[in-house]
């Protein structure tokens, strides 16, 4: 999002659906390497939680989308301010917590079903204002409230996040397509390098980093 306003000049409303392409591009591209590589980490135990998450996800995304129809600009801008500075914030504070917290919903069906559904409609909801995939929330997300490791809950995003963004994803003018088919091919490079690096990279640090850029992009917007 930085980089369309500042650099291509995009109005905010203008990046949601270019940031929502782009993520779909990085997603799928991201669960093929995945699965070709063998680093699509199983997650059984969490299943639950991630069908519940998909399904808020997913319903959220529906309404929000055309919510965004019916924002002002002005509205729009700040709420994306204040989006993009809370998951800067969650982000670093994250990057300093304890490994190994015990997790707040206990692996109880009911409890995961609820905690799941409710916390996927308030992340997808954050991700359609964004233009994102929500990785940035889901990820903390199944590892502080669900416990899952940082693996699993990798590879879990993937199978939340695309139809949430497919949910949420307007129809493109022309003069978007003509960014996005460009960027979308420069979007492959990097899920392909991602996804094959995915088993073995730490991700403390970039998220220290991600966190900073977000709040950086934040009080730009304020």
């Amino acid at each position: 999002m930085p980089i369309l306003v500042g650099l291509i000049g995009f109005s905010a409303r203008a990046t949601v659906p270019m940031n929502q392409i782009l993520s779909l591009v990085t997603l799928v591209t991201a669960l093929v390497v995945r699965w070709h590589t063998g680093t699509l980490v199983r997650g059984g135990a969490f299943a639950p939680a991630v069908i519940a998450l998909g399904i808020g996800g997913v319903t959220a995304a529906w309404f929000a989308a055309r919510l965004l129809t019916r924002v002002t600009d002005h509205r729009l801008e700040r709420a994306i301010a204040v989006l993009l500075m809370a998951i800067g914030v969650l982000l670093i504070g994250e990057r300093f917590l304890p490994a190994g917290l015990p997790a707040l919903v206990p692996a109880v069906l009911g409890w995961q079903i609820v905690a799941g559904v409710a916390l996927g409609m308030c992340i997808g909801t954050a991700s359609t204002f964004l233009g994102v995939a929500g990785g940035e929330l889901l990820i903390p997300t199944l590892i502080f409230v669900f416990g899952a490791d940082i693996h699993a809950a990798g590879s879990a995003v993937l199978f939340i996040s695309i139809p949430t963004v497919c949910m949420g994803l307007f129809p493109v003018r022309s003069t978007l397509l003509r960014v996005g088919l460009p960027m979308g091919i420069e979007s492959l490079v990097g899920a392909a390098a991602g996804g094959a690096f995915a088993g073995s990279t730490s991700a403390e640090v970039l998220k220290l980093m991600f966190g900073v850029i977000l709040i950086a992009a934040a009080l730009k917007a304020f």
